[in-house]
C-alpha cells in the first residue's frame, strides 16, 4: 500500500464527515502499518475530544485514537481563518486588480 510507505502522510479535513465502519477499518490499517515507522499528520477543525464519536464503530475508534493521540504533538491554532484573512486583504488592496472592479455573476447587467 503506497500510503503506508510515504515518509509523511497528511490527512487534511480529518473527520470533516464521520467515518463509517469500512472507512474506519481502512484508516486503521494505514495507521497500523505506519505506527512507529513513519509520520502522520491529521489536520482537523474538529476538537480531538469529538473524534471518537465521529467514528462509527467504537472499538475501531479506540484503536485509531490509540495509534494517533498518545504519541501526538498537538498544535492548536486560534483566530480567524487564513483563507478569510487573505481574501479580505486581497479585495481591499488598492491597485491589486489594475483598477478593475470586482462583482459577482449576479451583478452582471445591473447598473
Amino acid at each position: 500500500m503506497k500510503l503506508s510507505r510515504a515518509s509523511l502522510l497528511v490527512m487534511d479535513e480529518w473527520l470533516r464527515d464521520p467515518l463509517d465502519e469500512q472507512q474506519a477499518r481502512q484508516v486503521l490499517d494505514i495507521l497500523d502499518d505506519r505506527y512507529n515507522s513513519a509520520a502522520t499528520m491529521l489536520v482537523s477543525q474538529l476538537p480531538v475530544e469529538l473524534w471518537h464519536e465521529n467514528i462509527q464503530d467504537p472499538t475501531i475508534a479506540d484503536a485509531i485514537l490509540d495509534r494517533v493521540v498518545h504519541n501526538a504533538h498537538r498544535i492548536v491554532l486560534n483566530g480567524e481563518s487564513m483563507r478569510k484573512l487573505t481574501a479580505a486583504d486581497s479585495l481591499s488592496a488598492e491597485g491589486l486588480y489594475g483598477g478593475a472592479s470586482l462583482r459577482s455573476d449576479n451583478e452582471k447587467g445591473k447598473k
